[in-house]
């Protein structure tokens, strides 16, 4: 699995975040051999750790600022904004550090001197780099066989998104009559019998054809013979997968689930995800007591009713289990309506439910589900019984998200806001599959750095 599915999480990322951590050393020795004398600077043993504190922070706070996920910079003056910010933000953090730990301080006023040259280099350094990533770096060339629903939406999320190092050299359609139609940018650039030719002529590195789209209707002679001659074919759903972290569903054939890697896991796999979760669950729920007996009072105080939320939810293997939340909505709420989706702004959502929702504080008490095997600290979202048997009817696959432990947090939770209809749980279900078939302690532990910016962020809370 490449990286480039992990959010952007590719070369690109990994050479900016090498490159500032250059950037944001060197403009901290520079600063401090300006602000102390050279005796002083060459008395610095410890410069080295105090250094990598600061950078540790500074990239910390370019991470919450978004400024490592380049789906999300649009123009320079908004990466200029997010500098500054990130780099107050540090100086903040910093501040309280030196306070509690004056040792760590490289000296006086050095990180404020620092601060100045490591915004203009940050600033300089990016747009230099997406100048060289657009115009010199290589790109991944791929002609799409096929202009239906599933060809469109991979070339539709590709040509939208900065962060891939891929191009859509044109569609090919079987009908000679399309060719010349205009599908998104580009469109129908030939036939099944121009593909060699094409392939040729535009440096093609690979030929990406549906499965829905080769049966029955694309000649699987030519294109073995092609195949024979040099051509690198691969399937649609492969390629979806790699480039925006989730399995495409439209047009899925079990066979590709079947014969791909992945989906299957060894036991010590397995043992080393539950010894996490009991680890992360009961260090959690240590910490957090304090904070759980603040809300309780709260939820109480404000609102009549109990103070938990008892829930069946749709487990491992399809078991129904009780899932614990602290309660956010009105005691009534579903008194009339029976299980209904969320929705934003919902009027059942108490004051102190909307701030607890906001902050995914509700859902502490979800780690003594965690604790008693019910759920995992990372998996697909538990959904309510009465949704299940609709969503199973009506979505192809979504049966196969149970076949782990649902999740406190996860890959759909992290990558789509909060769903409420069937559309949504389509969508987040791709993501779902797509952790199912790749999900790893690296990937689980990605996932909680993801949650926990968007925790502290409160984004995608309904």
């Amino acid at each position: 699995m490449r990286l480039v599915a992990l959010g952007g999480l590719g070369w690109r990322t990994i050479s900016l975040i090498a490159c500032e951590t250059s950037v944001i050393f060197g403009a901290v020795y520079a600063a401090a051999y300006v602000r102390l004398s050279e005796q002083a600077f060459q008395q610095q043993h410890y410069l080295l750790p105090k250094a990598a504190l600061i950078a540790f922070v500074a990239q910390l706070c370019l991470y919450f600022a978004d400024l490592y996920d380049l789906r999300v910079i649009n123009d320079r003056r908004e990466l200029f904004v997010r500098a500054v910010q990130a780099c107050g933000a540090a100086s903040l953090i910093l501040a309280g550090v030196y306070f509690w730990l004056p040792d760590l301080i490289v000296g006086r006023g050095v990180f404020l001197i620092a601060t100045v040259p490591v915004i203009i280099l940050v600033f300089s350094w990016r747009l230099a780099f997406d100048w060289a990533t657009r115009h010199v770096a290589p790109r991944e060339r791929l002609l799409l066989v096929g202009t239906n629903e599933g060809a469109v939406r991979l070339a539709r999320e590709l040509y939208e998104r900065r962060d891939h190092d891929v191009e859509i050299v044109g569609f090919i359609d079987p009908d000679p009559s399309r060719v010349g139609a205009p599908i998104i940018n580009p469109g129908v650039i030939g036939t099944v019998e121009d593909i060699p030719a094409i392939v040729r002529a535009r440096n093609v590195d690979q030929v990406v054809v549906s499965l829905a789209e080769a049966r029955g209707q694309l000649p699987m002679d030519k294109l073995l013979e092609m195949k024979l001659d040099g051509v690198t074919f691969t399937h649609l759903a492969s390629v979806y997968e790699k480039y925006t972290g989730k399995i495409a569903i439209e047009n899925l054939r079990p066979s590709w689930l079947i014969f791909s890697d992945g989906f299957q896991k060894s036991n010590v796999q397995r043992w080393a995800k539950r010894t996490i979760d009991i680890v992360v669950a009961s260090v959690g729920l240590v910490v957090a007591l304090p904070l759980m007996a603040l809300i309780a009072l709260c939820v109480k105080v404000t609102s009549p009713g109990p103070v938990l939320y008892h829930q069946p939810r749709v487990g491992l293997r399809g078991r129904i289990f009780t899932l614990h939340k602290f309660r956010s909505m009105r005691r009534d709420a579903e008194r009339t309506t029976g299980a209904v989706w969320a929705k934003k702004n919902d009027e059942r959502v108490t004051e102190i439910g909307r701030l607890l929702r906001r902050a995914r504080l509700d859902e502490l008490p979800q780690l003594w589900n965690v604790l008693r095997g019910d759920m995992s600290i990372v998996g697909p979202r538990p959904e309510r019984p009465e949704f299940v048997s609709d969503l199973t009817r009506d979505i192809p696959f979504y049966g196969q998200r149970h076949v782990v432990r649902p999740g406190v947090t996860g890959w759909a939770q992290v990558q789509y806001t909060y769903g409420a209809s069937v559309e949504d749980a389509m969508e987040k279900l791709q993501y779902d599959l797509f952790y199912i078939k790749n999900r790893s302690i690296a990937l689980d532990l990605f996932i909680i750095a993801k949650t926990a910016k968007t925790v502290l962020t409160a984004r995608g809370a309904q």
